[in-house]
């Protein structure tokens, strides 16, 4: 409460067929109204709805859980209590599902007063999947299921989990899903910020992070054999869970807790982190998880200081213009000691350096990237590559 109320109303105000709904709510002991609010919503509304009462259990994986297990839908659509759906939502995920035959179903997210997931929504599209598409950068749990996809595989929300937990549910939907749809011509879910600022995704101890990234790249790892498509998906992990937590935290963590962070990415980038997941980040993010690989955190810093003044590095441009280094803190510091090919920008972001020249470039990357792991062993490749 307040933001129930006008979550039910996007509900209500739903363009599908109302015999076509059951709404199952869960109040997971909550102390605001929020259990007279929802059977009131019961007791007028058009559709079926399932008024679940129970204590708090401290998380929303556990009232996914009862819900899910109450739904009989040929479909299953998570809504968080805060937020809101746009009025042809269903109706818009629900076709294109049956019409493309599809597990899962993302529609377009915008944000209110807090910034939704972008990368995704350039275009409609019919059939994709996680490896085609950008939608790893969307892992939240509203999305549209299959509900056959979710009790063939008995999935469900890892209760262990205090955040992170909607990302391994979707995403170990995205790779078992029969395809997945986007609808990005339309808004179909509204993301809303709290004014109080206390949403669960930013609240929580840093060691839960390492828990979620943890939790995230061990699935993939199961789910998906070693090689470039297993690289493309553990980019998500690594960039959006563990970069963050050596970025301008890091300047204000003691030094007990900057050794505690290294103590937990130590195995997940000995494990995970290779010449391949590097090459996809942008050259300050590779830099600043290399330096957390090496264990050179001591020169991070100089990094995070730069990019937060907004910065712009100063580009190297050589082979006659098929390579460019960017020349963030401590490139070719022989104090640092650090690799060039840390530096070395990939097409996406040498294309913004006057003079260079991309055709033939792709041709030196693609040597350069042979030489290296011709060049070390494989555990010190998994290091170095950060």
């Amino acid at each position: 409460m307040p933001y129930l109320v006008e979550c039910l109303a996007s509900v209500e105000r739903q363009t599908l067929d109302p015999a076509r709904v059951e709404v199952i709510a869960v109040d997971d002991g909550s102390t605001d109204g929020t259990g007279e609010c929802l059977e009131e919503f019961a007791a007028r509304a058009a559709m079926t709805v399932t008024v679940i009462r129970q204590e708090n259990s401290g998380g929303p994986s556990g009232p996914r859980n009862v819900g899910l297990a109450k739904a009989a839908g040929r479909y299953v659509f998570f809504l968080d209590a805060d937020d809101r759906l746009g009025d042809e939502a269903l109706e818009r995920m629900v076709a294109m599902a049956d019409t493309n035959g599809t597990d899962v179903v993302l529609g377009k997210v915008e944000g209110i007063n807090r910034k939704g997931p972008q990368s995704m929504w350039g275009k409609t599209l019919g059939r994709t999947d996680v490896f085609s598409s950008n939608i790893k950068f969307a892992l939240s749990a509203q999305k549209l299921f299959r509900r056959t996809l979710l009790e063939r595989h008995g999935m469900r929300f890892d209760e262990s989990l205090w955040t992170g937990e909607d990302a391994l549910f979707t995403m170990e939907a995205y790779l078992r899903a029969d395809g997945v749809s986007v609808v990005a011509d339309y808004p179909c879910y509204y993301l809303v910020g709290r004014e109080d600022g206390k949403h669960v995704t930013k609240s929580g101890s840093y060691t839960l992070r390492f828990d979620s990234a943890r939790a995230l790249m061990n699935l993939i790892a199961e789910m998906v054999p070693a090689g470039p498509r297993r690289d493309s998906l553990m980019v998500r992990p690594f960039k959006v869970t563990l970069l963050p937590q050596f970025g301008p935290k890091f300047l204000k963590d003691t030094d007990e807790v900057r050794q505690h962070k290294l103590e937990l990415a130590r195995p997940l980038m000995d494990a995970y982190w290779n010449p391949e997941v590097a090459r996809r980040l942008r050259v300050h993010e590779r830099l600043q998880l290399h330096m957390v690989a090496v264990r050179r955190t001591e020169l991070l810093p100089d990094v995070i200081e730069f990019v937060q003044a907004k910065k712009e590095p100063t580009p190297v441009l050589e082979k006659r213009g098929t390579c460019v280094y960017l020349g963030y803190p401590h490139f070719r510091s022989k104090a640092a000691g650090l690799p060039d090919w840390v530096y070395l920008a990939e097409p996406r972001e040498a294309r913004a350096v006057q003079g260079y020249r991309e055709e033939a470039a792709n041709t030196f990357l693609r040597r350069a990237l042979r030489k290296l792991r011709r060049s070390l062993p494989t555990r010190d490749v998994k290091a170095a590559a950060a």
